[in-house]
């Protein structure tokens, strides 16, 4: 499981961060998901801005995002909130960064269908890289953090690397897709399977045969 701990506070990070505050675009995002909720109820909108919130940091610095403590207590005083009920929903989900990541922060899965189809060399390749748990690499483009099963078990050993699954990988794979980022060029998403458009059996399909090469919408025929 990844290492969940928050970055201190010391003046440096003050400095930087006690301005914070959503710009136009963000706060009209912000604005609209607490509008969803009936009134008095806006700390439901709570995991949202944080998203929103980590997004606009991450812009800012040119990086995936994180959630500096003065952001947290940004959004609290935004929906009007204890900072600590802000920090145990920051802390409880992982999609939320509590220490400063890389431009792209490769999350590896090891739990075990992906182990045992080689997530062991997925981590391999990435500390040939320079990454390292709980590190931004030196460059500054890499963050690494192995996770639990993130659900693509039928594709498996899979990362995903910022808001993008990368699935039936290898080190070679996941070689190339590291050197279109850092190039500056999006690689595939998905399967990097040749001939598999989703998780359907490599092969023949014997079921659904109008998925093989598009999503196809059955309901007109059952």
């Amino acid at each position: 499981m990844a290492d969940r701990h928050l970055e201190p506070v010391t003046d440096a990070l003050r400095a930087r961060w006690d301005g914070f505050q959503f710009n136009a675009a963000w706060d009209a995002k912000a604005k609209a998901a607490i509008a969803r909720y009936p009134a008095g109820r806006q700390r439901s909108a709570v995991m949202a801005l944080l998203d929103y919130a980590q997004r606009q940091v991450g812009e800012e610095t040119q990086t995936q995002g994180w959630l500096p403590i003065p952001v947290m207590e940004y959004v609290a005083r935004y929906l009007d909130m204890p900072v600590v009920r802000v920090v145990e929903v920051a802390t409880f989900y992982t999609m939320y960064n509590l220490v400063p990541v890389g431009r792209y922060h490769v999350q590896v899965c090891g739990t075990t269908p992906c182990m045992l189809r080689g997530s062991d060399d997925l981590i391999a390749a990435c500390a040939k890289r320079g990454m390292e748990a709980g590190h931004v690499s030196a460059d500054g483009l890499w963050s690494f953090t192995e996770v639990e099963c993130m659900g693509n078990c039928a594709s498996a050993p899979m990362v995903q690397i910022n808001d993008d699954n990368y699935e039936d990988l290898t080190a070679e794979r996941l070689d190339h897709i590291l050197d279109e980022l850092a190039a500056g060029r999006q690689p595939k998403t998905g399967t990097q399977e040749p001939g598999r458009h989703t998780v359907e059996p490599v092969g023949a399909l014997s079921t659904l045969t109008a998925m093989a090469t598009e999503n196809h919408d059955y309901r007109g025929e059952w």
